[in-house]
């Protein structure tokens, strides 16, 4: 469209009018506005044409008073397809949107004006996008600017957006259809619709649409009187009050709104009249809930710092800390004495994939050290070792480098977040294949030492788990799967050892992952085990195989007396049917 070529001697035109404009009277402001470019970029529209326009975009913001409180501008472009080039609400500085102008493509294909109207009436002019809102009363103005006749209907949806309170400038240039661009523009057509056919109308163009942008600024004389702000109005000026605020009836005082005075809308409560509207309090030992109407007893457990080493109760307005069965709680009234039942070699696998997120990652590894705090670590006690697996697996510490729960806990603390994908049979083979191997700290199985592996995940493997698995529980390996969020309750049972009911765990959320240490405590101190501080010993020796041998020869007089006693009851049943007969 060669009467694109226009556009470039309005930027060499916009200065003097301006400074024309200001030499008249009181000074030329563009006050506060929401603009925003509408651009065909269809195939119609050369390349050197399309150029000439970009560098008259570029001109015009340079006439422009832009800034958040002052006009913000947004540029779309459209063919067959409509694209924001940049929001309303992108940006502040004149420097960023012009190079986001030099860098945009044409689209090179259709003409869908009405496609393009639609998109700026329901979302480039929204309040999402940077738009303010109909309240404050800021100027909404769209200029569209085509080389040729729209191949969709744009009466109907131009009228739609006049309605909005958009103000509307259509421009043609040289092979625009004229009657498309009169059924767009605002009223008084006169003054919205511009046909460029020539060079002597640019001036003519240029000068009445910079007046239109141009007010003069009364607000600035300081003789206006508002209490909270003056807001230019061509050749006037009207007074607005901040949110929250009502103006009073001399139109420039304001005075606070009290909503709650209409009603509490609908607070279980208490009503609060707050600057942003009405909002719903709870009263003390409450916490509001999601519908920010009712409220529901106050879980202090998730609302303060508690610092309970295992599980917090909320009681009322209080709490208190609980400790597992087994364990007493302490004179501190939040710390559980140590586990004393047995020794274990407990391998942690730990899901760093992309979906647990960064946040998250962080509970994941409170939960661990919440783990560590129930076990006696230490060489000849429990050791544990962690790995962390998402695309690949990556072993943080093994299980024979740290003698302290306080050095575990550290090193866990110290676990950098992965974030790729979940390959959780890849997981299980490095932990069969390497984490419990002696030379990454695991005792020799001569010694009996409980092996324990803990995988924790949040959501489907991309890999297959099953022969893992079953190798994992084949090796000797007492598995136990902790499952938040998304977890598949299937690939928990298939790594989980059996009864399914007794090692596997669930949390809907990262944030309520504190109950399941209770689930766990069987797996972390067994009921049943060597007693810390014993000495291990060889099941090969001569005093252990006495000792076995006296406990089997026990158990098989045990067995025997039952059957003596199960044999009588049969026969005294026996001979009551006998009798009946």
């Amino acid at each position: 469209m060669r009467g694109l070529l226009c556009w470039l001697v309005l930027l060499f035109l916009l200065q003097p009018w301006e400074s024309q404009l200001q030499l008249a009277g009181p000074r030329c402001h563009t006050g506060p506005l929401d603009l925003v470019f509408v651009i065909d970029s269809s195939r119609s529209v050369r390349p050197f044409e399309f150029e000439t326009m970009r560098q008259f975009l570029v001109g015009l913001l340079r006439g422009l008073n832009v800034g958040p409180n002052a006009t913000r501008v947004g540029v779309i472009q459209y063919s067959s397809q409509v694209q924001s080039v940049f929001p309303l609400r992108a940006f502040s500085r004149r420097e960023d949107m012009e190079r986001a102008i030099r860098d945009l493509v044409p689209l090179a294909q259709g003409t869908m004006t009405g496609l393009a109207i639609q998109y700026a009436m329901n979302v480039a002019f929204s309040v999402a996008e940077g738009a303010r809102p109909p309240e404050e009363r800021v100027p909404r103005v769209a200029v569209i600017v085509t080389d040729g006749r729209p191949q969709d209907r744009v009466a109907e949806v131009a009228a739609q957006a006049r309605a909005r309170g958009i103000e509307i400038y259509a421009v043609g240039v040289q092979r625009a259809d004229v009657g498309s661009l009169r059924a767009m523009a605002s009223p008084p057509l006169d003054e919205h619709v511009f046909l460029v056919e020539s060079f002597d109308l640019i001036q003519e163009f240029g000068l009445q649409f910079q007046s239109r942008l141009c007010a003069i600024d009364l607000c600035a004389e300081g003789t206006h009187g508002c209490e909270h702000h003056c807001v230019n109005s061509p050749g006037s000026y009207f007074c607005r009050c901040q949110v929250g605020f009502v103006l009073q009836q001399d139109q420039r005082s304001c005075r606070a709104i009290d909503y709650c005075s209409f009603g509490n809308h609908s607070c279980q409560h208490e009503c609060v009249s707050t600057p942003g509207g009405p909002r719903c309090h709870c009263r003390e030992g409450h916490d509001l809930q999601p519908d920010g109407r009712s409220c529901q007893v106050r879980d202090l457990c998730n609302g303060v710092d508690h610092g309970c080493e295992f599980q917090c109760v909320s009681e009322g307005l209080s709490y208190r800390c609980l400790c597992p069965e087994g364990r007493q709680l302490q004179a501190d009234g939040k710390s559980c004495d140590r586990c004393r039942e047995g020794h274990v070699d407990l391998v942690l696998l730990v899901d760093g994939s992309k979906s647990v997120r960064p946040q998250n990652f962080e509970l994941v590894k409170r939960f661990v050290n919440q783990i560590v705090d129930f076990l006696d670590v230490s060489p000849e006690g429990t050791r544990v070792g962690l790995v962390q697996f998402s695309s690949r697996v990556r072993t943080e510490f093994p299980l024979g480098r740290y003698g302290t729960a306080a050095e575990v806990k550290q090193a866990v603390l110290a676990v950098e977040y992965m974030e790729r994908g979940t390959m959780t049979g890849l997981a299980l083979r490095h932990m069969v294949e390497h984490s419990f191997s002696e030379a990454q700290g695991a005792r020799p199985r001569a010694l009996n030492v409980p092996r324990v592996g803990l995988v924790f995940t949040d959501g489907r493997s991309q890999d297959d788990i099953s022969v893992w698995a079953a190798r994992a529980k084949e090796e000797g390996i007492v598995m136990y799967a902790v499952g938040v969020g998304k977890a598949v309750e299937a690939e928990l049972r298939e790594i989980a050892s059996e009864p399914a009911e007794l090692h596997v765990s669930y949390a809907p959320d990262f944030g309520t992952m504190t109950h399941l240490l209770q689930n766990l405590r069987g797996s972390i101190c067994p009921e049943e085990g060597i007693s810390a501080g014993t000495e291990l010993r060889s099941p090969c020796e001569c005093e252990s195989l006495v000792e076995f041998q006296g406990r089997t020869v026990g158990a098989l007089e045990s067995l025997t007396l039952n059957l003596a006693q199960l044999t009588a009851r049969l026969e005294h049943l026996e001979n009551q049917l006998a009798n009946q007969k």
